[in-house]
């Protein structure tokens, strides 16, 4: 499955229709911002859903890696939907989350889903600002034995994100930069 530039055009107008909203917004990062880019409204979109599964898919599966993840919530979806897409693929691809804490019952992980030390791992995001997020993401994956071959987002606000996880020695690459929504 060759995903294509009219993909990523469809992609993009589900972007600029349903994840785009103007106001006074504080983001994650503490910025404040004119406007806020809700990437969930285009993941939990079924065309987006599908959409995204490809395009990341395609992106990633000529890579050797054993799975793909992200922080939760944000990348929930973005997962789910590569695992969908890679599913009947020569190479499947299982799927993880990391919580923002360890659980304090059960199993007390931090990690959920289908990871084990040692795993070659690419981790998507939903939208990268600062990329401090990000970089927490992977010092957990990490910290659990993984080794992190990519980082990919669905958006780059273009203010510093991808520079800073560049800097700690991670490959970068968004599907859309902000310049190209707003």
């Amino acid at each position: 499955m060759e995903t294509s530039d009219e993909s990523r055009k469809q992609l993009l107008e589900i972007v600029k229709r349903e994840s785009v909203s103007r106001g006074e917004f504080i983001l994650a990062s503490g910025k404040k911002s004119n406007y806020y880019i809700d990437m969930r409204r285009t993941s939990l979109h079924p065309l987006g859903a599908k959409l995204i599964g490809e395009i990341i898919f395609d992106r990633i599966k000529n890579l050797d890696i054993d799975c793909i993840g992200g922080p939760t919530m944000g990348a929930d979806p973005i997962v789910s939907a590569v695992s969908i897409a890679s599913a009947l693929s020569s190479k499947p691809v299982p799927g993880f989350y990391v919580r923002k804490e360890a659980k304090s019952h059960g199993t007390m992980k931090i990690i959920e889903g289908i990871f084990k030390p040692g795993n070659r791992v690419v981790i998507v995001e939903d939208v990268v600002t600062t990329g401090a997020s990000t970089l927490k993401t992977i010092k957990a994956v990490e910290v659990e034995g993984g080794k992190v071959v990519r980082v990919i987002a669905l958006v780059d606000r273009e203010e510093g994100g991808k520079e800073s996880i560049q800097k700690e020695g991670y490959e970068f690459e968004s599907i859309f930069q902000k310049s190209e929504i707003l």
